[in-house]
């Protein structure tokens, strides 16, 4: 079930829509944004080079690696250009389930998140940690072949869960129903390229309620474990197949991306 709509405390998928530039947000959220960009002005420019790699990692799947099926989870309010746009404007047939477990976000997502006739799109209401609900929901079940790969986008949601929650685990339990030739695409904020702006960001986040886990290089690799990393590999997002320059550094967009493929 979603969780029950609280404005009065920060909600990570509200203040990334802050950091957006978007305006589904609240006073709570915009003052967790806010205390977050006076430590860290780059944590905008973060949110938004993670937008940027979501859309080339979705090329690549739809493009090359010829993925038609899509398992986004921590969607976020939805921000064009959505997984379905990129999928469904390469083939109007690609099918893309999305997870969140925020009523705003589920409410903005059953209005907006809408496919193409050819493809198909699918809202299922769970927190990431709620594997078993989420693999069983039956809205999932009639939009994705679990027998055909799937791509499960795992983008900037990682971080928000700390080590005694096993997030390794909860990855490893994602995957392992999933077919050979799925693919896993993860986005996670490093304090790896300006340890202390990013150390007092995630403070900031924690002291509202947010937990904020920064990792290293070899802790986000762990995450691909057993699986085929697609090159160039887990690097700075900016660094992942770039198609344009970027007049910005790694410690401004201070988030590792990776993509693997199961063999």
């Amino acid at each position: 079930m979603a969780e029950p709509l609280d404005t009065g405390r920060a909600h990570p998928a509200r203040v990334y829509d802050y950091l957006l530039g978007g305006k589904d947000n609240f006073a709570a959220d915009r003052a967790a944004a806010a205390e977050g960009l006076k430590v860290n002005p780059n944590a905008a420019t973060a949110a938004r080079q993670n937008r940027a790699f979501l859309r080339r990692v979705v090329q690549f799947l739809a493009a090359e690696a010829g993925i038609r099926q899509f398992l986004d989870i921590g969607t976020g309010l939805p921000t064009s250009p959505n997984v379905h746009e990129v999928a469904q404007g390469i083939d109007p047939a690609a099918r893309v389930v999305y997870v969140d477990n925020d009523p705003i976000v589920l409410t903005h997502a059953r209005a907006l998140l809408t496919s193409s006739p050819e493809g198909r799109t699918a809202y299922v209401n769970a927190n990431l940690r709620d594997v078993e609900r989420i693999l069983a929901a039956p809205d999932l079940r009639a939009v994705l072949d679990l027998d055909r790969p799937i791509a499960l986008m795992l983008l900037a949601i990682l971080h928000f869960i700390d080590d005694d929650g096993d997030p390794y685990k909860i990855v490893e339990r994602l995957m392992a129903p999933l077919p050979a030739g799925s693919y896993l695409v993860i986005s996670h904020i490093t304090a790896d390229y300006d340890p202390q702006s990013w150390a007092r960001f995630a403070e900031v986040m924690r002291r509202q309620g947010i937990t904020t886990r920064l990792r290293s290089r070899d802790e986000v690799v762990r995450f691909f474990t057993g699986l085929d990393l697609v090159d160039p590999g887990v690097v700075p997002i900016l660094r992942w197949r770039p198609d344009e320059d970027k007049p910005f550094t790694d410690a401004e967009a201070a988030l590792y991306g990776g993509v693997a493929r199961k063999p």
